[in-house]
């Protein structure tokens, strides 16, 4: 399977994950501060490069009802351009309550409040990652 760049687009931060050589497991790779579309395309771009991936896994945050907000809309300016920019395919996938479980998660790990906070955007792409690597699971 090839190599994902998951991502969860917020207004300040995109979170960063990429699946291992083998496609089964999802791990952090960073947090990029938004500066506007084109250079958090570009950054990203970049980071698909660097880690050679052959796809961009791009979550939508969409509303209770699933239509799309404007958070959406910017998900999908930013995974279109970093689409553009590499050559990559895109998918998007449904990454309602990823923040939420990301959190949890690190509660019952036990991180602290601030080390959460640093990497709460990349445990949520790493959720985008896995709930996308989950559909992907041939079933016997």
């Amino acid at each position: 399977m090839p190599r994902a760049l998951g991502l969860d687009v917020g207004t300040k931060t995109i979170g960063v994950a990429v699946t291992d050589a083998l496609g089964l497991m999802a791990h952090p790779v960073c947090t990029v501060s938004r500066t506007g579309v084109e250079r958090d395309a570009a950054a990203v771009a970049k980071i698909a490069v660097e880690r050679a991936a052959a796809v961009l896994v791009v979550g939508l945050p969409l509303e209770l009802d699933g239509s799309e907000s404007r958070s959406a809309l910017l998900a999908r300016q930013i995974g279109d351009r970093a689409a553009a920019l590499t050559g990559l395919a895109v998918d998007y996938v449904d990454e309602r309550f990823t923040s939420v479980d990301a959190e949890r998660r690190l509660i019952q790990a036990g991180v602290s409040r601030a080390r959460r906070k640093a990497v709460i955007d990349q445990e949520a792409a790493i959720g985008i990652l896995t709930s996308w690597l989950a559909t992907r699971i041939p079933t016997p």
